[in-house]
């Protein structure tokens, strides 16, 4: 994200060198130093920028577990879900992270487009929180809020009180930044050509359009309203003028949401799209009424009686565009949240299903590279996508003991095919996890990694004893090779019937890291033994009759014994998700 930042930061250094003699000397008796200028305005922009970053990542870090927990938790009740937008988005700050979360909870069927709507509509009061932040005055307690930040962050020993000194510096360094910002473009208050410019911003359509720009180049409409408010505080800019350029803002960050979802899924551009429509209307319905906020917000905010002309825009203007912000996106909201679900069905009828080629044998639904810089979110999906591979893996097994016995050899091809994909999952869920590996991670984030990566790998192992074991036997058994007595098949099926809902079981253990789960699984582990235990002794004791056919008992032995080993790793899978007290009991 810097990298792209700073060529546009450097792009627009060089257009505000380029302005001195685009403007000329239409004021020969006033000069100003556009070095200088430009080092205040962009090296302030930058510090802004970084306190975002540092602010965002301790928040995450900080707040990781309530975010899961209420995305996990989200209903169908739409208020839930524009509580949860706004406040995913206030903690990461960037509405283009939650839509991409919200593309995979679309997908997996957790989440329907309506409620969808209402994420993203939260999504963008969440923005606010930021306008809201920078609009405050206070670049005088910047640096102690640094200092103070800073010493939290070296001194302290606990985790979180670490994470709490992070979000201070980074605050810190935000205002800090804003106050380099304001002091850089100081001198333009009397600089008559950047005055005709700003002049034009009169006309809403104008200071839409670049506002627009300049946050789809940026991709930030923080650092948008950030320059809007720094503007306004030095009289550089009308409310009007300000409010034009926040909702230009609205609609350039659009443009994110919709570069994230090219070559995605269907689900994704829906999901883009929604952010478009959404945005777009909401600026369409406001337009005419620009004046008429900025008189509401003119009232409701503080007031300086006492100043006149460009000093007194100073100190009021600033707040009352970080009102207007808000109040326009709350309002849109609470205009648009009874049309959710008309929105959702026009959404999917612009945007049919496309069906996937056919030489895609298989692809992660929701591992996106976008959330691996929150890694609280990343993992979400992760134990999404893992489950999705566990319930692969027990269709597998289903499937094979459909096809032995309806003796259906292309349904036992298929099942050996099956494997590819769960190969397929597997080697793309341990490169997003190794990818993740490389970010900042708390003490939790690192041992879940640990968990995915060994349960992957049992999950495979799991795949790999169905196709190269089991549906041979099962080609052998279809073939007649083995001619099993009706007490025998009873209790082979009966085994593979509680081993199949073993494996159910361990699909909600890992979607949700579900303890309870996982200790169920244990107490069928017990009567799953049993079962294996009495058919291997009924095995030994057919071993001892003269007449008995050794072929046979010998490939009925190896099925117990696959069976048994499909066991063992279905029983390690539960154990990596119990605390280590009970695992070390459970080996003993």
């Amino acid at each position: 994200m810097f990298k792209r930042q700073g060529v546009v930061l450097l792009l627009l250094t060089l257009l505000l060198f380029g302005a001195q003699s685009v403007w000329g000397a239409a004021s020969q008796s006033q000069q100003i130093d556009w070095l200088d200028m430009g080092k205040g305005l962009f090296g302030g922009l930058a510090l802004f920028l970084f306190g975002m970053e540092m602010m965002s990542s301790a928040l995450k870090s900080a707040l990781g577990s309530q975010m899961k927990m209420l995305l996990g938790k989200l209903t169908s009740n739409r208020f839930s879900a524009i509580l949860t937008g706004t406040f995913v988005t206030a903690v990461v700050q960037s509405s283009s992270v939650t839509t991409v979360l919200v593309v995979g909870f679309v997908s997996a069927g957790m989440m329907s487009m309506a409620q969808s709507v209402g994420v993203i509509m939260g999504a963008n009061i969440g923005t606010t929180v930021t306008a809201q932040i920078v609009a405050f005055k206070v670049e005088e307690a910047a640096l102690w809020m640094i200092a103070v930040g800073f010493l939290m962050f070296f001194v302290s020993k606990r985790e979180n009180m670490k994470h709490y000194g992070s979000m201070l510096m980074g605050l810190g360094l935000i205002f800090y930044g804003m106050g380099l910002m304001g002091q850089a473009m100081y001198p333009l208050r009397s600089y008559p050509p950047f005055l005709d410019l700003m002049a034009r911003m009169a006309n809403p359509v104008f200071a839409i359009a670049v506002a627009a720009g300049f946050t789809a180049l940026v991709q930030s409409s923080s650092a948008t309203t950030a320059l809007v408010i720094t503007m306004a505080g030095q009289g550089l800019i009308t409310l009007e003028a300000g409010i034009a350029l926040a909702f230009g803002s609205n609609i350039g960050t659009c443009v994110t949401a919709l570069l994230a979802s090219l070559g995605k899924p269907r689900e994704a551009v829906r999901v883009a799209a929604v952010h478009v429509v959404f945005n777009i209307a909401g600026v369409l319905i406001w337009l005419p009424f620009i004046a008429l906020l900025a008189g509401w917000v003119t009232s409701i905010s503080p007031t300086h009686a006492g100043l006149s002309g460009t000093a007194r825009l100073a100190a009021e203007v600033p707040r009352q565009i970080a009102n207007a912000h808000t109040i326009f996106n709350v309002a849109n909201t609470l205009i648009f949240i009874a049309f959710t679900t008309q929105i959702g069905r026009l959404v999917q009828r612009l945007i049919p299903e496309k069906s996937e080629p056919d030489r895609v044998i298989i692809k992660p639904e929701f591992l996106n590279d976008a959330l691996l810089k929150t890694p609280s979110l990343a993992l979400q999906g992760v134990q999404l996508e893992i489950a999705r591979m566990s319930a692969l893996v027990s269709a597998m097994f289903d499937s094979l003991q459909s096809a032995i016995m309806a003796g259906d050899r292309n349904e036992l091809a298929e099942v050996k095919r099956r494997d590819d994909r769960v190969d397929v999952l597997q080697g793309e869920i341990l490169r997003y996890l190794a990818a993740l590996r490389k970010q900042e991670l708390s003490d939790t984030e690192g041992k879940d990694i640990a968990l995915f990566m060994r349960a992957v790998d049992l999950l495979e192992s799991i795949g790999d004893v169905i196709e190269t074991e089991l549906v041979n036997i099962g080609y052998r058994v279809i073939d007649g090779e083995l001619n099993a007595s009706e007490s025998q098949r009873k209790r082979v099926k009966h085994i593979g019937d509680r081993l199949f809902e073993a494996m159910n079981v361990m699909t909600i253990a890992l979607k949700d890291l579900d303890q309870n789960a996982a200790q169920e699984i244990l107490y069928m582990k017990q009567d799953i033994d049993q079962l294996l235990a009495d058919a291997m002794e009924a095995q030994t004791d057919a071993l001892a009759q003269s007449e008995v056919n050794v072929a046979e008992t010998r490939m009925e032995m190896n099925l117990l014994n696959s069976l048994k080993q499909i066991q063992t790793y279905i029983k390690r899978i539960a154990r990596l998700m119990l605390p280590e007290e009970i695992q070390k009991g459970q080996r003993r």
